[in-house]
Order: C-alpha cells, then sequence, then structure tokens
C-alpha cells in the first residue's frame, strides 16, 4: 500500500494507472505467487507499507470490507487494461 507519493504502473511501454496514498498494488502477487504482470515506477518519493503474505491472509480474514476492496480493485483494473489494450 502506498503512504505518500506517487506510483506510475505500467504494462512495457504503455502507462495503465497512477496511483497515490492509499492506493494498493502487487496484490495478484499475493493472491497467485505468480510473476508480476506490470512494472511500478515511482513517480515521486515513495513511502510504502509492505504487507506480507501472512497478514493479507489476516487482513482478508478479519475485514471482510479489505478483501472487497481488494476484488474491486482486481475488477477495475481488469477493465482499464481490457480496454487499452483489447
Amino acid at each position: 500500500m502506498i503512504k505518500s507519493g506517487q506510483v506510475r504502473i505500467q504494462i512495457g511501454n504503455r502507462t495503465v494507472t497512477e496511483l497515490a496514498a492509499d492506493d494498493i498494488f502487487g496484490e495478484m502477487a499475493l493472491i497467485d505467487s505468480e510473476p508480476r504482470s506490470a512494472t511500478a515506477i515511482a513517480v515521486t518519493d515513495v513511502e510504502l507499507v509492505p504487507v506480507s503474505e501472512r497478514h493479507f491472509l489476516f487482513l482478508v480474514d478479519q475485514t471482510p470490507y479489505f478483501a472487497l476492496k481488494v476484488m474491486r480493485v482486481l475488477a477495475q483494473r481488469l477493465r482499464v487494461t481490457n480496454k487499452t489494450f483489447g
């Protein structure tokens, strides 16, 4: 999760989105342990809050709305990617 700063998410040379404080990225790797599908590039100085798989699973178990937020982020990013590359 981004605590402060801006991060650009790219696939190849194409910018998919720019993220800021309270946005998340890297969630797919926590879900399926596969290699990354995009590149995250710091646009400004960035402070991140790392989330381990163990912490992620705890948050999903204890905070259902956190799981819903992650699913909504994934759905939104899939829609954007389909529009951009589809």
